[in-house]
């Protein structure tokens, strides 16, 4: 039992043994002996003398009790524990030298993290232009995107979890601002065959027996209910929710229900003949889409020009909507 206690102890200490006796000076040492093939060539690149570079790496042999390399070999000949921490020296000082990189583009402002989740979920036709252009002029900036229903994006946001939510529906949350894209008529869509097919305008107690199809998140969220139906009490028959905006439409064109989408989305469907679109309401709803985004990130450079390259992607890319400042 004793004896057992021996090796562990010895088991123990030699787990923190190298994390408390190599220094980064070490493995640049290590790399430039292999690099000059001796002692007298290695002290002059890393300019030190050759009795402090000798002194150097005894000493870390003595801690590690092991030889790095045969003494008088030419060309300088690592032992196995050598090549060893040179395959160390080569993979940590690769990651510091990237690491120290990335530092210097971060506090330049041309690199960083842009991770994005969207509220709109039928703005991938400019979106997706948007993004591949910026990845081509901002390689640096890690780039991702959610598109679920399953959480929250706007306290993730503020939380610092993702960068950027695309939303129409602004909330008041501590550190976050909402940098408008414009705004946009919001319609609604029903079959050809339907009874109110043609009409113009809708009024809310158009869609009291209704099947409204929707996403599938709160009420809170949908301009439908939070512009037009909410404030005239109106409540429709029934609900049916899909994740997919061509599902909707595709539902909407078939006499399955009624949906109410962005005017850009429904225009195409509409010329195409597949559905009746009309305003809600004689004004009509003119929600703004905005880009939320935390107030500190509003310094970095490749954040503005991704304000920019979006704003003018879509004005290039949808039809029917107006400059956010704009009356409707």
């Amino acid at each position: 039992m004793r004896r057992e206690g021996v090796v562990t102890a010895q088991v123990k200490e030699s787990k923190g043994l190298l994390s408390s006796v190599l220094e980064m000076r070490h493995l640049r040492t290590l790399q430039q002996l292999r690099r000059c093939g001796s002692l007298v060539e290695a002290a002059e690149a890393l300019c030190v003398t050759q009795s402090a570079l000798s002194h150097q790496l005894k000493d870390l042999e003595t801690r590690l009790n092991a030889r790095l390399f045969v003494r008088k070999s030419r060309p300088l000949r690592f032992t196995e524990t050598g090549a060893k921490l040179l395959q160390l020296a080569d993979q940590v000082l690769a990651q510091v030298l990237s690491t120290e990189r990335d530092l210097h583009r971060l506090q330049l402002g041309q690199a960083g993290r842009l991770h994005m989740a969207i509220e709109c979920h039928s703005c991938f036709n400019w979106l997706m232009p948007t993004i591949e252009g910026f990845r081509q002029q901002w390689p640096s900036v890690e780039l991702d995107f959610s598109a679920g229903f399953t959480f929250e994006p706007l306290p993730a946001l503020q939380a610092g979890d993702i960068d950027l939510v695309i939303t129409s529906d602004p909330q008041k949350l501590e550190g976050v601002t909402y940098e408008p894209l414009f705004r946009y008529e919001m319609l609604i869509a029903c079959g050809n065959a339907h009874a109110l097919a043609g009409k113009p305008v809708w009024q809310p107690e158009d869609l009291r027996l209704e099947t409204v199809l929707t996403y599938p998140v709160s009420h809170t969220r949908l301009d439908l209910f939070k512009y037009f139906l909410t404030p005239a009490g109106i409540e429709p028959q029934r609900l049916r929710t899909t994740e997919l905006t061509l599902m909707m439409v595709q539902l909407a064109a078939s006499g399955l229900g009624v949906c109410a989408l962005p005017n850009w989305v429904l225009e195409d469907y509409r010329r195409q003949g597949f559905v009746s679109i009309a305003s809600a309401g004689v004004e009509g709803v003119w929600p703004t889409l905005y880009i939320a985004l935390r107030q500190e990130s509003l310094e970095r450079e490749y954040i503005q020009v991704f304000l920019q390259m979006a704003r003018r992607q879509c004005f290039q890319t949808l039809e029917g909507i107006l400059p956010a400042h704009s009356g409707g």
